[in-house]
Parts: C-alpha cells; sequence; structure tokens
C-alpha cells in the first residue's frame, strides 16, 4: 500500500510517526491510516471509533480497535501509553477539546491534531456576503445539522497551544482536492488560504 493511497492529510500523519511507535488514533474511521502504519511502519496500534459499521472495517483489516466515545476510552489508559495520540478531523466536533488533548498529552509522549480552518477565505467571504453561516466542500453541513460543533482557524489553535503550556514540534497548512486524495502545502498565509491545519504537538 502506497503512501499516495492515503488520504492527503492522513499521509502527511503517517509521515511524521516513527516506526515501531506506540500509536493510538481517536475516531479512527475505517482504520485506513493505522492499517498503513501497521503494514508499512510495525506500529503497535489502537484504535477508538465510535461508528460500529466503521469498527467492523477496522477489525477486517486486523485493526485492534474498541467501540466507544473517545473522551470516555482514553482515560482508561495510564499515562505514556503510547508514543503518539492522533485526533484527524475529530476536534471540531469535540464537546471539550481542552480536555481531550489534556488527555492525550498524558496518555501519549506526543499528539497529532488536525482540523478543517474556518478561517479560510471562502468561509469569511460567504458570511461577509450572505450573512448566513458558511457551507464548504470541507464545511458541508448546514447549521442545524452539522458534526462541527467547535469553530477555530489555525492562528485559533496556535493561540490555544500557546495558553495551554503545548509545544508545537511540526504543523502543515494544506488544500486538498480529488476527494481529498491530493492535495498540497499552503506556505503563504496559511490561514487565509489552507482548508485544513495539521499540527504534531508535545508537552513542554
Amino acid at each position: 500500500m502506497k503512501l499516495s493511497d492515503l488520504r492527503y492529510d492522513l499521509s502527511i500523519i503517517a509521515s511524521w510517526i516513527e516506526p515501531g511507535s506506540r500509536v493510538l488514533e481517536l475516531g479512527c474511521g475505517e482504520g485506513d491510516l493505522l492499517h498503513w502504519l501497521k503494514k508499512e511502519k510495525a506500529v503497535k496500534e489502537r484504535g477508538i471509533e465510535i461508528q460500529e459499521s466503521k469498527v467492523e472495517k477496522c477489525i477486517e483489516k486486523g485493526i485492534s480497535v474498541l467501540q466507544g466515545d473517545i473522551n470516555e476510552e482514553i482515560e482508561d489508559y495510564p499515562d505514556n501509553t503510547f508514543d503518539y495520540a492522533i485526533c484527524s478531523q475529530t476536534l471540531q466536533q469535540v464537546f471539550e477539546p481542552r480536555g481531550l488533548i489534556h488527555s492525550m498529552m498524558r496518555v501519549a509522549k506526543k499528539g497529532v491534531v488536525s482540523f478543517p480552518n474556518f478561517g479560510h477565505y471562502r468561509v469569511r467571504m460567504q458570511l461577509a456576503l450572505t450573512g448566513r453561516a458558511p457551507v464548504t466542500k470541507e464545511l458541508p453541513y448546514s447549521w442545524h445539522d452539522t458534526p462541527n460543533i467547535r469553530v477555530l482557524s489555525l492562528l485559533d489553535f496556535k493561540k490555544f497551544t500557546e495558553d495551554a503550556g503545548v509545544k508545537i514540534f511540526k504543523q502543515a497548512a494544506i488544500n486538498t482536492k480529488g476527494n481529498q486524495r491530493q492535495g498540497r502545502r499552503v506556505t503563504v498565509l496559511p490561514n487565509l488560504f489552507a482548508t485544513y491545519g495539521i499540527f504534531l504537538i508535545g508537552k513542554e
């Protein structure tokens, strides 16, 4: 399985993970990232996913997975059980993101967080020109049925890490296309032009 077979943001995350690491993925979906890491980097994997159908897909791929709420299940792990805890495109759907990140930093040496950037210029323009809650390719839901309960930009997350005493080791601002299988990094004014942000974080 090629790295390019993964969703573009997951391919960047995968490139940051050291071979042989202990990896926990929160909201692991159908297990694509953990499956790749297990096959290509020999990680010791564990996933947590709430949807039963996705848990079944993980099991079919041979992934060690728990069905449950990530906020609750992560509390069952002792300190420093993992080398990495990954929360990909899920943080904006979490009721208490500060608590979740604190838990990630407790159970793992490093964490990886990615999320859609609400500071993107299309989001800003829609709100400014229409006066309505934005709907984009990356944020395809209407206000009343969206799973996204947090609105954050890349700058918001950086400010959050400063206040929380969390260090950013690596970061990538990206745009995606082709059902998120392809993409590119954004280096100029990323808070304005990137659709997603990815951060490798750890304790100070």
